[in-house]
């Protein structure tokens, strides 16, 4: 979890939308707290976000740079909280053609989230690497739509279980450079880029391929393999209680 305090000092806001609608609550099928405007959406899921910006590059751009600042004003200036998304405790991914989705790996780190969310003013949703932001909601009405989504989050036991994605395996080894892989394969993505693979900490985007071997027969215990966009080729094996995974001339066992 990624939080910052700041007293004092104004955020600097280039290219900001304001949204002025109040949030609103919907119950089904699937719980979401919202608010839109003419040209921009945000959605609070029982386990994820999600955002339409005003122009589809924006969608591209946060998804390129796998990341997103979710910034807390107690006003239209002052910051007094922010988290940051990355591929460390989040899936960021477009869906339905437009918007971003950030599915939260952890249950801990969106109730923060929602949780300031319904306390502050207003939220920046900005670029990670600078203060320059997609569009600014105000949070009028949030607390009770936010507080009405908890509970129908909690009281219906397959959201409940949405909450907690199964947690990633980690693997590690190599050779002259040890490297730590931690592979994820994304839910309904709607794209050929169905997966991200975080090496030493650098992520890229990935397809599955179970039918890597073609006609021949896969060896013991294959289960997919994940083609990068730089080319690179992760192969994922589980036989019995054992978890490795093939890149390049190596073999990485599971350490988590």
């Amino acid at each position: 979890m990624s939080f910052k305090t700041i007293s004092t000092g104004t955020l600097m806001m280039v290219m900001a939308t304001t949204a002025s609608a109040e949030w609103s609550f919907n119950s089904g099928p699937i719980p979401n707290a919202f608010i839109q405007t003419g040209n921009m959406t945000l959605e609070l899921q029982c386990n994820r976000i999600r955002f339409a910006p005003a122009g589809y590059e924006d969608s591209q751009d946060i998804t390129d740079k796998q990341g997103l600042s979710i910034r807390f004003l107690k006003n239209g200036a002052t910051e007094v909280g922010a988290f940051q998304v990355g591929a460390e405790n989040a899936a960021v991914q477009i869906v339905d053609n437009y918007p971003v989705e950030v599915s939260f790996n952890s249950q801990e780190d969106y109730g923060f989230v929602l949780g300031q969310l319904a306390a502050n003013a207003s939220v920046n949703l900005s670029m990670i690497d600078q203060d320059v932001s997609y569009g600014i909601f105000d949070m009028k009405g949030s607390s009770a739509a936010i507080r009405s989504l908890r509970s129908a989050c909690d009281s219906d036991p397959s959201q409940r279980s949405s909450y907690e994605p199964p947690e990633g395996i980690v693997y590690c080894g190599g050779g002259a450079i040890e490297r730590v892989i931690e592979p994820v394969i994304l839910d309904n993505s709607g794209e050929e880029w169905d997966a991200r693979v975080t090496v030493n900490g650098e992520s890229i985007r990935a397809m599955t391929a179970y039918s890597y071997f073609g006609n021949s027969e896969p060896p013991a215990g294959f289960v997919v393999a994940l083609l990068g966009e730089d080319r690179s080729e992760f192969l994922i094996f589980n036989e019995g209680s054992a978890n490795w995974l093939e890149y390049g001339d190596y073999r990485y066992d599971q350490c988590n």
